[in-house]
């Protein structure tokens, strides 16, 4: 699938399920050497041995919610100090809460921005030292087109979004020259259980499930791009031509496409 992961290391948030763990199983099976972090101790446990088994490579495993710095900032030190190399950075955690802003509740917006961009960002800067010394590496960090694309209740899940597009492309210059290669990816709906958290009703899923990402496929793009000079990864690519023309006639756009906007 990716030659170029044969014997490197991985490290991938948010791996215990739905994007993060489908990554995890693409990656072993092209040979690399995982590191997986999540809360859920028990399905890492189960997956890492899956995948031992199955591709004969080593899977570690830690538990860490990406919304504690402390932890974040304890675990990354011990796999920094405890592996020779991280060759890959996947920051997958993340999640979603669909609300109005009246709607939207101080707490939940404190714990999307402090997973979704806080810990992202805690996470880059406890590896890229590293990095930095191997002169060689690659960053993906898991956006979103709600990060170009903001739409209704969706307000404080696009905030965190567009910081770590700004956050991702920022980092892209200050390392282009270091070895080091830094990825957005940028998909639209993906039919995994992010949306068990942020549609509770289940409207939003049933008014797009026709045009949702399938998790495979979305994960089958982001392996083949590791360990290569990609900028962005956009799906799909109707939604991407969307954001577009957002950025260039967002008046326009946001009369023409306003009743697809309020699908959620």
């Amino acid at each position: 699938m990716n030659s170029r992961l044969k014997d490197r290391v991985v490290l991938i948030t948010g791996a215990s399920g739905g994007l993060g763990e489908k990554i995890a199983r693409m990656a072993a099976a092209s040979g690399g050497h995982l590191v997986l972090l999540a809360r859920r101790k028990d399905r890492l446990s189960r997956l890492a041995a899956e995948l031992e088994a199955s591709f004969s490579v080593t899977c570690t495993y830690y538990q860490l919610d990406m919304s504690d710095l402390d932890a974040v900032t304890t675990i990354f030190s011990k796999i920094v100090n405890d592996f020779d190399r991280i060759d890959v950075l996947v920051n997958n955690a993340g999640f979603g809460i669909f609300r109005t802003v009246e709607e939207a509740g101080l707490e939940e917006m404190q714990q999307m921005f402090k997973v979704n961009v806080f810990g992202l960002i805690a996470a880059t800067k406890m590896v890229l030292p590293k990095m930095l010394a191997q002169k060689e590496g690659h960053i993906i960090n898991i956006a979103s087109q709600a990060g170009k694309i903001a739409t209704p209740k969706s307000g404080i899940y696009a905030a965190t979004k567009h910081a770590v597009l700004g956050f991702t492309n920022c980092l892209r210059m200050e390392v282009a020259d270091k070895g080091i290669f830094v990825t957005a990816v940028n998909p639209g709906p993906i039919e995994t259980n992010f949306f068990d958290l942020a549609d509770t009703s289940g409207e939003y899923v049933q008014n797009v499930k026709r045009w949702m990402l399938q998790p495979d496929d979305v994960a089958r793009k982001i392996v083949r791009s590791m360990l290569t000079n990609k900028r962005e990864i956009n799906l799909p690519f109707w939604m991407e031509l969307g954001g577009v023309l957002y950025r260039l006639m967002p008046s326009v756009f946001e009369k023409v496409a306003g009743s697809l906007f309020r699908q959620k």
